[in-house]
Formats: structure tokens, C-alpha cells, sequence
């Protein structure tokens, strides 16, 4: 250890990059008294991109293009040089040799730093070993980068350095950038397949009076002019039904929830969903859009409906399989809940299955949601829609008609997690202003993640809403799914991450960067 308390190694590193940074400001430095400050640059010409030259050379090979990027790689010191320009399609090689520049130019070039963004022009052509090329016939230094880039035969692969600086993860390993096209083209598949299902997208409020819609704890802010407490939405629901009441037929959103609840490998505090709602149809209506929307997003990034997740292989087509929550956990466990019927006669069963210590307290519906959380749901690999969930676990879900113990609803489930939510929406505004009270009831014994009475809410329903079906889709779980990422944070660009040393909005940039 130094004097310091710092491990020598690091120290060394440190010192390492700091005289880096120091001499790459001292070549900025030059250059500005030479009247070559590259940060008055405004604008650069790029007529091509790399993979576009690789893939057309037989009609490009001899044309003059301007190209513009990243030095990403320096080889040869003497009168002829090799760089590795990484622009947003991938890597080209730029050949310069010292009788194409002028003097001070060659110099300057030689004297640049991996990490400078640069705009080349010259002619394309292919060297001796077959690599395709940009002779250099000209340049501008666009931007100086003023710190080094992890030295490339390691790359970044700290997994936490990656999340908390993505900017420099995409640049050292551009193949990520796939998951976010991916992720991308996968939230453009699913608009485009709703806008031919005639439905519209519309916009709602993230600022609410009152957390609705889900049972989450909300993170809470405060409007100065209003004086008002005001919620982060975690979900955009009883706004979406509120327009089904005001006329429209078939509307969507796709944007950000958040819910102050734990980090997981699948949960981020901020995270998109869609939620999208259609008059006159049902949770079969909804399973229907639902397997038609995750099909053909897969095809889209994948061209094919057969996908690898975390060594599973896992078979999107459709239509996918349907059972009960009573028929899931009859079929895992033996346990007929159809044969129980009191909150007694659950509360043993839930014993003799090892489950009494969760069980405590519950009701019969609320021990059928335990049992299939608990026992059934990780086994259910292939995609399955799981249907009439327990009325407790529900409150915002139509009755069943046939047992009004249980409601009309129904979740997605693929290799073990949820991906989708949906009901057939309730629109009796006596019942819903009942299961709210219910709610309430819950809040005051202290579930902080039971849902708060909504009475406009209850208003509007007054009005009439016709039967709906109503589904949310959880888009950063499935772009998971379809770009087999193992961790949410891995599709997302800036996940949520605990702050290093001291960091406080007093002293900005934390201790232990």
C-alpha cells in the first residue's frame, strides 16, 4: 500500500492517466497558438460510412470520400501510417503517407491520439493484404479527447464502470450497440403494428395527485407554486380509461413508470411499459394482441420465432398456451383450489406446502396468488398466458361472470417471469369504488403498495365506459427476452445505479470517480 492508503498498482494507474491527460491538454495547448483549435470546428462533410465503402468497393474503389469518426487504433511511425477510424456502421483503415501531406500536416497527424475524432478525404482502394482503405489526402482534427480510452486489449469490461459510464462502453465495445438498435426497432415493430390495429398513441401525465393504476410504493415530489405534493406515475392506467370514456375506442402509450421499490437483475426503479386499451372486447381480445405484438417484434430483430434465452431455447409462435392460476397450481402441485373454499381450509393447505409463515394473515385468494408465485411460476418456460387471477390480487379487473371470486385477468409468463399484464377492465363504478375502500383498508394496516381511491376516477366511470380490455407490456423485460441480456440493466442506456464515495447534489462528481 502507498502512504496514501491506495493500493500501488492503482496509484500507479492514476499517476499513469493523469500524465496522459496533461500531455494530450499540452498538444491542445499547440495547437491553439497555431490557429488549429479543433473546437472551433462546426461542421465536418461524410459522404460515407465504413460498412457502406466495404460493401459497395467494386463501385466505390478509386472514388474520393470524405469520411468522419473515431481514431480508434495507431500503427507505424515512420513515413507511412495505419489508423482505425470507427464511425456509427463500424472500423476503416486510413493509409497516410508522409508525401501526400504537407510537412507540418504529416506531423500533426502523427502526433495524434487515440480517442480524436477526425474528418478524412481520399480515395478508396485495397492495400496488399486485402484490407479496404481511405488513401489520406487531407484532414481536419474535429474534436480532441483529452482523457485515454481503456487500452485495447482489455477493453471496459468492469460491468459496473460500463453501466455508470455507457458513453465510453459504446465506445470500446460497439458490438452493445446492437441491443439498442435492437431495443429500438422493437419499440418502432410495436407501433407500427398498433397504428394498423387503428389504434392511437396518446400522451398522459408523469406528475399525479394520485398514485393509480398499480400497486407500487410511488416516489413522491413537491410542485413549489402549487404547494402540492404530486406522485411519480407508476402507471398511466385510469388516464388511458378515462379517454376510453371520452370516446375513443383504441388508444396506447409507451413510456416511463416509476416505482420506488427494490433493484433486481429484471427490476430498475425508472423502466418503460406499454399500455394500450380497446372498447368492446375482452382478455381474450387481449391475448390475442398480445402474442401478435411479441411475435412479430421478435421477428423483426431475430427472423426467426425460435430464440435462445440464457441457454433455453424458447418458441414464440403463437397462439401460446392458456391455463387457469387453479389450473396452473393443480397441475404443479396436486393442490385443487376449485375443492377449497374456505380461508381456513387455504390456510392449511398453504401449511402443509410449507408456505404458512407467507400464508399468515391471507385470505383464500390472496394464498392462490402465494401458491402460484411461489410454486408454480418458475416452471412455466414456454409463453403462457395465466388467467383468472383471485379478485384480492385484482382490483381493477372485471369479475368473472362464472365465479366472482376471481376476475377476468390474465399475465404473461416466459422462462419463468412476467412480461404482460391484462384485464377485462372493470367499468361498474359501484364496484370500483368498493375495491378502492378495499384498498384503502389495506393502505391503513400499512401496505404501502395498496392503491389509493381514485374518486374522479370513479366519476368518470359514471359516465359509462363500454367493456374494455386493457394490457401492459413490459418493454424492458422483453427486449431482454429478445436480445438475450441476462440483466435489465444490460438494455438499458443509463440504469439507475447507487452513487460511489459521497456523491450529494452539493459536491457533484462523486469521491470515488
Amino acid at each position: 500500500m502507498s502512504k496514501e492508503g491506495v493500493p500501488q498498482n492503482d496509484q500507479q494507474a492514476t499517476e499513469d492517466i493523469q500524465e496522459q491527460v496533461l500531455n494530450r491538454i499540452n498538444k491542445l495547448e499547440d495547437l491553439s497558438e497555431q490557429g488549429k483549435n479543433p473546437f472551433w470546428e462546426t461542421t465536418a462533410k461524410q459522404t460515407h460510412h465504413s460498412q457502406e465503402i466495404i460493401d459497395n468497393l467494386a463501385e466505390l474503389e478509386g472514388q474520393k470520400v470524405s469520411v468522419a469518426g473515431r481514431i480508434m487504433a495507431k500503427r507505424g511511425m515512420g513515413k507511412v501510417s495505419f489508423v482505425d477510424l470507427a464511425d456509427r456502421q463500424g472500423r476503416i483503415q486510413i493509409f497516410t503517407k508522409i508525401d501526400a501531406l504537407e510537412d507540418s500536416d504529416y506531423k500533426d497527424w502523427q502526433n495524434l491520439d487515440i480517442g480524436d475524432i477526425v474528418e478524412v478525404e481520399g480515395t478508396i482502394f485495397t492495400t496488399q493484404r486485402g484490407e479496404v482503405s481511405v488513401r489520406n489526402q487531407g484532414y481536419r482534427l474535429l474534436s480532441k479527447c483529452l482523457r485515454p480510452l481503456p487500452e485495447k486489449f482489455h477493453g471496459l469490461t468492469d460491468t459496473d464502470t460500463r453501466y455508470r459510464k455507457r458513453y465510453l462502453d459504446l465506445i470500446v465495445n460497439p458490438e452493445i450497440k446492437e441491443v439498442f438498435e435492437k431495443r429500438s426497432k422493437i419499440i418502432s415493430t410495436i407501433r407500427h403494428e398498433l397504428e394498423k390495429l387503428d389504434f392511437i398513441e396518446v400522451e398522459t401525465p408523469l406528475l399525479n395527485q394520485i398514485a393509480g393504476g398499480a400497486a407500487a410504493r410511488p416516489f413522491i415530489t413537491h410542485h413549489n407554486t402549487l404547494d402540492l405534493d404530486l406522485f411519480l406515475r407508476i402507471s398511466p392506467e385510469l388516464y388511458l380509461k378515462r379517454l376510453i370514456v371520452g370516446g375513443f375506442e383504441r388508444v396506447y402509450e409507451i413510456g416511463r413508470n416509476f416505482r420506488n421499490e427494490g433493484m433486481s437483475t429484471k427490476h430498475n426503479p425508472e423502466f418503460t411499459m406499454l399500455e394500450l386499451y380497446q372498447a368492446y372486447t375482452d382478455y381474450h381480445g387481449m391475448m390475442e394482441i398480445s402474442e401478435h405484438l411479441i411475435s412479430t417484434a421478435c421477428l423483426a430483430v431475430n427472423d426467426t420465432l425460435k430464440i435462445v434465452y440464457d441457454e433455453l431455447e424458447i418458441d414464440l409462435t403463437p397462439p401460446f398456451a392458456r391455463m387457469s392460476m387453479i389450473e396452473a397450481i393443480k397441475k404443479f402441485t396436486s393442490v385443487d383450489f376449485d375443492q377449497i373454499d374456505t380461508d381456513e381450509e387455504a390456510l392449511a393447505v398453504a401449511k402443509e406446502n410449507g408456505l404458512l409463515e407467507q400464508a399468515a394473515g391471507m385470505v383464500r385468494g390472496e394464498i392462490i396468488n402465494l401458491f402460484f408465485e411461489e410454486l408454480c411460476e418458475d416452471k412455466l418456460v414456454q409463453p403462457t398466458f395465466i388467467y383468472d387471477y383471485p379478485i384480492e390480487v385484482s382490483p381493477l379487473a372485471k369479475k368473472k361472470k362464472s365465479d366472482q371470486r376471481l376476475t377476468e385477468r390474465f399475465e404473461i409468463f416466459i422462462n419463468g417471469s412476467e412480461y404482460g399484464n391484462a384485464y377485462s377492465e372493470l367499468n361498474d363504478p359501484r364496484d370500483q369504488a368498493e375495491r378502492f375502500q378495499d384498498q384503502l383498508e389495506k393502505r391503513k394496516e400499512g401496505d404501502e403498495e395498496a392503491s389509493l381511491p381514485d374518486q374522479d376516477f370513479v366519476e368518470a366511470l359514471e359516465y359509462a365506459m363500454p367493456p374494455t380490455g386493457g394490457l401492459g407490456i413490459g418493454i424492458d423485460r422483453l427486449v431482454m427476452l429478445l436480445t438475450n441480456s441476462t440483466t435489465i440493466r444490460d438494455v438499458l442506456l443509463f440504469p439507475t445505479m447507487k452513487p460511489l464515495g459521497g456523491q450529494s447534489p452539493e459536491n457533484g462528481a462523486s469521491e470515488g470517480e
